[in-house]
């Protein structure tokens, strides 16, 4: 990253602790939404994918809208 190995550190301590976060917030969602374990592997796949979460939140929101 332009020789900047501290700002490599930075940045992935900030990306590991919103990945964990984010997987935290899907796992509760999931428990006060009783949604199937299917429905939290979907959230951790998104969570994996370049740009996953976005179309992960387009289903989130239809589902919502359907509810």
């Amino acid at each position: 990253f332009f020789q900047q190995p501290m700002a490599v550190t930075i940045v992935g301590w900030i990306h590991g602790v919103l990945f964990v976060l984010f997987l935290s917030l899907a796992w509760e969602y999931k428990t006060d939404r009783n949604k199937n374990l299917k429905w939290f592997a979907t959230a951790f796949a998104a969570a994996l994918l370049p740009a996953g979460t976005f179309f992960f939140d387009k289903k989130l929101k239809r589902e919502e809208k359907n509810n």
